[in-house]
């Protein structure tokens, strides 16, 4: 996955403790006989600091991905989880950081050769570079937050997917967990689903993902929470089909009439094919305007409905190839 190898960003304590640990080591490593020796551990000591230090940041900036050449999908849920921008900056003071830690040592290195005692020089630059990395140490802690945050974020390929929205609690996990290997969190309250989750199954040798969303709810853009957000973006870049569920019930906490205008909303936003479907039939009256129904809890018609979203997958992408032709 795109964020998966993201390593885990240390503190500027935890690198100012390794850096300084293994300057020690190196100035050890030397026997001191006289003053030119005595220089050449110090030396070795600032350089040593120096260089685990802008190894480490220039290491950790260079592990984050290209966002210039993220897929869209990516790019959207980064900027919607973390901010695109906020990273590109806090990656920028890390590659400042490295840089200046650079060239203090290259100048602290000439000044310990005209001094007298080196070892006070040293001491004079490991503080100089101690406060750099301290006035990082935000700047550390937004990008491992923002790692730990991205790498959550599920693998989704460019083959053929069905995205599953609707209203909260009219029964998306439950279709997903019914139809494919994933196994969302199921509980009777809205606002379950906290991310996308995302499942796989098998139809003729093809791989197919069926990508569970959050609740949407019906409100302008601009009021939508980052979750919300999150299920827009996989319905605008990942969806080959959606599944607009429906609850006639109106069990889910939301009027038929509100979960009929958001599908409207959706069908002049996206122009991917929709399939709308009335859950919880067992406890509920067909309704006009959905294409099928079904029961969730009871697995009624559920795998009537996936054949057909299978159908339309199969149709949306024979009808790409020969526009491409």
């Amino acid at each position: 996955m795109i964020f998966e190898k993201i390593p885990t960003v240390p503190t500027s304590e935890e690198l100012l403790n390794k850096a300084f640990r293994r300057a020690a080591r190196a100035k050890h490593g030397k026997r001191i006989l006289d003053r030119k020796t005595k220089l050449k551990a110090e030396e070795s000591m600032l350089l040593t600091a120096a260089n685990i230090l802008n190894d480490n940041l220039t290491n950790t900036v260079r592990k984050f991905p290209s966002f210039d050449q993220m897929p869209p999908f990516y790019f959207e849920l980064a900027d919607i989880l973390v901010g695109v921008e906020e990273l590109r900056m806090n990656l920028a003071s890390l590659q400042w950081a490295g840089n200046k830690i650079n060239d203090l040592a290259r100048k602290y290195v000439g000044m310990m050769r005209e001094s007298e005692d080196a070892k006070v020089v040293r001491k004079q630059a490991f503080g100089r570079i101690a406060s750099i990395v301290d006035s990082i140490d935000g700047n550390l802690r937004f990008l491992n937050d923002a790692r730990n945050r991205l790498r959550k974020l599920p693998e989704i390929s460019e083959g053929p997917a069905i995205v599953v929205a609707g209203y909260p609690n009219v029964g998306k996990s439950s279709f997903v967990a019914l139809v494919s290997s994933a196994r969302p969190e199921i509980e009777p309250y809205p606002f379950t689903t906290k991310g996308l989750a995302v499942g796989h199954f098998m139809r003729n040798k093809i791989r197919h993902e069926v990508i569970d969303t959050p609740g949407l709810l019906d409100r302008p853009l601009e009021e939508r929470n980052e979750i919300e957000l999150q299920a827009i973006s996989a319905l605008k870049h990942v969806g080959k089909v959606v599944l607009y569920i429906l609850d006639p019930s109106e069990t889910c906490g939301y009027s038929l009439q509100k979960q009929m205008h958001l599908l409207e909303e959706i069908k002049k936003e996206f122009t991917v094919p929709i399939l709308v479907v009335a859950n919880k039939v067992d406890i509920s009256s067909p309704v006009e305007g959905a294409d099928m129904s079904m029961s969730t809890l009871t697995g009624q018609a559920v795998d009537e409905v996936l054949e057909r979203l299978v159908g339309m997958i199969k149709i949306t992408t024979e009808n790409m190839r020969s526009d491409m032709v």
